[in-house]
């Protein structure tokens, strides 16, 4: 269904007005120059063109708080926002660069997927993931081989996964049964606990799954809040 933000109500308005708080914080080229916390860090990560600065901007209601490029693929940085009191965070958002394009230099490439690959597996902090796959796409290649890096940190329970299938309002209601259908088989072969697994079609167009999306997350970092399984 379609969600307006005027319409939620509950733990979604809840939810929404807390990924709002969402404020830039930094940005690294390596590792290195990330800042060390004990808070949770959820992970944004997705081919460049499957939507993900857009969903980052829908979710936390602002226009330019991720860096959506007009050509895919150039923005090389992890950029790291806080969320929650602004003299007292309780998590950050990480923006990683977009991963496939075909027009980004190879030595580009090969830097980048060293450095996500860190970061997916040794960030201390990172208690969480979202990944934007196109849902007119599905799970490509290079998406699975991702799912397949991080599937390790899922399954000991270190880490939560919560993919939005993007771009949803360009599906029938036929193409969207499928695409889930297809979604949950792919998510299926992890062989983890479910609830450590969120799925959801997701929009920033017509705002389809906003609400559901940001209770996941804020019950990521706050379990004591009213949460919704993402399906």
């Amino acid at each position: 269904m379609n969600t307006n933000e005027a319409e939620l109500e509950g733990p979604a308005k809840q939810a929404l007005a807390w990924t709002h708080t969402a404020r830039f914080l930094t940005t690294a080229a390596q590792l290195i120059h990330l800042p060390a916390n004990e808070l949770p860090e959820i992970a944004f990560v997705g081919r460049s063109n499957a939507g993900k600065s857009t969903a980052i901007n829908r979710l936390t209601q602002q226009k330019r708080l991720a860096f959506a490029s007009k050509t895919p693929g150039r923005t090389q940085h992890i950029n790291l926002f806080a969320l929650g009191p602004k003299d007292a965070p309780d998590a950050f958002f990480a923006d990683l660069p977009g991963y496939g394009y075909a027009a980004v230099a190879r030595g580009a490439k090969l830097r980048w997927q060293q450095v996500m690959a860190q970061y997916l597996e040794s960030r201390r902090s990172l208690s969480g993931v979202v990944l934007m796959v196109d849902s007119r796409l599905g799970f490509t290649e290079l998406d699975q081989q991702l799912l397949a890096f991080v599937a390790p940190r899922i399954g000991t329970g270190e880490i939560k996964l919560l993919v939005l299938l993007t771009k949803a309002d360009k599906l029938n209601r036929r193409e969207a049964d499928a695409s889930m259908l297809a979604a949950r088989d792919v998510l299926g072969q992890l062989a983890t606990d479910a609830s450590d697994l969120g799925l959801c079609l997701f929009s920033a167009l017509s705002r389809q799954g906003l609400g559901d999306a940001a209770q996941v997350l804020h019950g990521w970092v706050n379990p004591q809040a009213v949460s919704v399984e993402a399906r």
